[in-house]
């Protein structure tokens, strides 16, 4: 049955759809998605891919774990301000451990360190200091080895600094009291390694020289900052003592 009513356009379209033998596909409208703007990145420590040269804008730091019987670790890094990597880690351990040769331990980590120093010319040395809950014999001797790092180092004329354990794991792995394996993958994750650092003592020594670098960065930053009110201050006295002056010389002289 035959109809004379008109059809819409839409229905039109349908039924030639129909005959046409294609199958029917209503249009699709595509929603915009909505672009949250990104935050701010973080600055990170990250390896640095570049060559060991010396270079007057890298800041250099040998950090050295000293230990009473152990082996004692160090860890030389390089850092651009914003980068850090590893140039050398290990640890020397005690051939002989009986009393009668400590001075000799003595005469070779001197030797050590001295080699390190005269080989990368750091311009800081960084130590972990001795840990308070030691009893006394143990904390004597580690405090003779410590002297000999002091030594080495004032021999150089590079400034030594110390920090403890706690201050060592909370800078770098972000707790106090971080277990040996935590520090050794953080110390990895921050200077890009491609292996964990192997003995402990080398990723302590390691990871107190990161703790100087971030502890020399924001030093550095707070000195800038103290340095910029001061420049502010003494231009605003002086803008002011230059405005007095101009004013005076305006005001007419009484005779």
């Amino acid at each position: 049955m035959s109809s004379n009513a008109p059809i819409s356009s839409g229905r039109f379209l349908f039924c030639w759809y129909l005959r046409a033998g294609s199958v029917f596909k209503p249009p699709t409208h595509t929603v915009a998605k909505k672009l949250w703007p990104r935050g701010p990145c973080r600055r990170t420590l990250n390896a640095v891919l570049q060559s060991s040269r010396t270079n007057s804008n890298f800041f250099r730091v040998l950090g050295v774990d000293p230990a009473a019987a152990g082996a004692t670790g160090y860890g030389v890094i390089e850092s651009d301000g914003r980068h850090c990597r590893m140039l050398r880690f290990g640890a020397l351990r005690a051939t002989r451990k009986s009393p009668e040769h400590f001075p000799e331990r003595l005469r070779e980590i001197h030797a050590m360190l001295s080699d390190l120093i005269e080989e990368f010319e750091p311009q800081g040395v960084a130590v972990e200091s001795v840990f308070t809950a030691l009893n006394m014999k143990t904390a004597l001797k580690l405090a003779e080895v410590r002297g000999v790092v002091l030594l080495a180092a004032a021999q150089q004329n590079i400034p030594v600094h110390s920090y403890s354990p706690r201050e060592v794991k909370a800078c770098v792995a972000g707790y106090g009291h971080a277990g040996k394996e935590q520090m050794q993958l953080m110390v990895r994750a921050l200077l890009g390694m491609s292996e964990t650092p192997e003995p402990a003592d080398a990723a302590d020594a390691l990871a107190v020289a990161l703790c100087h670098i971030q502890a020399a960065q924001f030093r550095a930053r707070l000195d800038a900052g103290a340095a910029r009110v001061t420049a502010d201050h003494d231009s605003a006295t002086t803008r002011r003592g230059i405005h007095s002056r101009s004013a005076a010389s305006r005001i007419p002289l009484l005779r």
